[in-house]
């Protein structure tokens, strides 16, 4: 018992705690938004099933904890079914219907009947609010700790990889990948780490003179603390950590919010560029996380944190910075699943409008129908295929024998 206790607290609460608090940020980008174009709010609802306590307040709206804490929703008034966007039938019994309650008029304060563009910025409000928290946390991060950069000197060379086949050596400075420069070995990692079965030419520094060495990365099987068992490209280098090669710089809060877009950017770019590998054919999969996988990287930063320094007061600090960094990580993955277009998310919603836009009339009923059981299927498809990762990516006796 006491075992699987440990774990709990160890994986499952970290887990619930980032994702209900990014749920209910995403949430609330929606609510904060409709509220400012007068829409009428039934419910903001943390978490899901049986109430624990809630309120209402002076516009109607009930606010409440649930005990299911796996996110929440915002309910507007009218909501006819979960696609939240009804046929014209549907809006014209929907009309009659409030206004045989509440008089002319009223239906104006209702989501469905408010302006396309403000039904637009209402949905689009939700992931902008994710990548808004992840901004703000990441200007916190970088104001508190500032901003660190390892120059990426090469330490050793594994023999037998394509690192040794192109040529490197110990001391090697890499300046450039295919032309672009690089600054810290994370900008290594993360192009080696995007490029596999693509050869990429490396510009080193080697004693002064300038090479062009040419390397593909390989995918190879690894254990790692936080994501677990993956397989990921590398091309067989050892990164230097030597003090000389550290560079350390203090971020006023200017600086820092700049530095907090950059990385944002970097974080979208390189979804979207693993995303569209995947379409074609270039990659697998392997990274994707579903929900074992995210439970799992929280328990893998809650033990990095604690374990880098046993004072508890280093160790509150660690773990408060580790839990800003990942939930602003967590923060942009979901703001960017849920602008994908597929029916039943955010970004599926604001293909519906742009169809609306163009014809002048709402998605035909049927067309709607189709779409949101395509984007179901879609939805859990891929679900399933995060967690089946997830899965291989642990070595899930090992951990079940854990929780024993």
């Amino acid at each position: 018992m006491t075992g699987f206790l440990g774990q709990a607290l160890l994986y499952i609460v970290p887990f619930l705690l980032v994702l209900t608090f990014i749920v209910t940020i995403h949430e609330l980008g929606h609510f904060l938004v409709a509220r400012a174009f007068g829409v009428k709010i039934d419910r903001f609802s943390v978490g899901f099933g049986k109430t624990i306590f809630g309120r209402t307040d002076r516009h109607g709206t009930e606010w409440r904890m649930a005990w299911l804490p796996l996110g929440g929703y915002v309910k507007f008034s009218g909501d006819l079914d979960a696609s939240s966007v009804p046929d014209e039938a549907g809006l014209a019994e929907l009309r009659q219907r409030v206004i045989a309650e509440n008089g002319p008029g009223a239906e104006r304060d209702y989501f469905h009947f408010k302006p396309i563009w403000q039904r637009a910025l209402i949905v689009a409000a939700g992931p902008a609010a994710n990548f808004l928290l992840a901004m703000v946390l990441f200007t916190l991060l970088f104001t508190a700790v500032g901003e660190q950069v390892l120059a990426p000197r090469v330490a050793q060379v594994e023999a037998g990889t394509p690192a040794a086949a192109a040529g490197f050596r110990p001391n090697d400075l890499i300046k450039a990948i295919d032309g672009r420069p690089v600054a810290d070995t994370s900008d290594v990692t993360r192009t080696v780490m995007m490029s596999a079965g693509d050869a990429l030419r490396f510009t080193v520094d080697r004693n002064g003179r300038e090479i062009v060495l040419v390397a593909t990365p390989e995918r190879r099987l690894e254990n790692d603390q936080i994501a677990g068992r993956v397989r990921i490209a590398r091309i067989g280098l050892g990164m230097d950590r030597r003090i000389e090669d550290f560079s350390f710089r203090r971020l006023n809060p200017v600086e820092a919010f700049g530095k907090g877009i950059e990385t944002i950017g970097t974080t979208v770019s390189t979804t979207a560029t693993y995303i569209g590998r995947i379409v074609v054919g270039k990659e697998s999969g392997d990274l994707l996380n579903g929900p074992i996988g995210i439970a799992k990287a929280a328990g893998g930063v809650t033990q990095q944190a604690v374990a880098a320094n046993p004072d508890p007061g280093w160790m509150a600090a660690n773990l408060a910075l580790t839990f800003l960094s990942f939930a602003a990580l967590v923060s942009i993955g979901i703001g960017i699943v849920n602008l994908l277009p597929i029916p039943v998310l955010d970004g599926g919603h604001l293909l519906f409008y742009g169809y609306e836009a163009v014809a002048r009339r709402p998605v035909p009923a049927r067309v709607q129908e189709v779409g949101y059981r395509v984007g179901l299927a879609l939805l859990a498809g891929l679900m399933l295929f995060a967690t089946w990762n997830d899965l291989q990516k642990l070595s899930l006796f090992k951990f079940l024998g854990g929780l024993a």
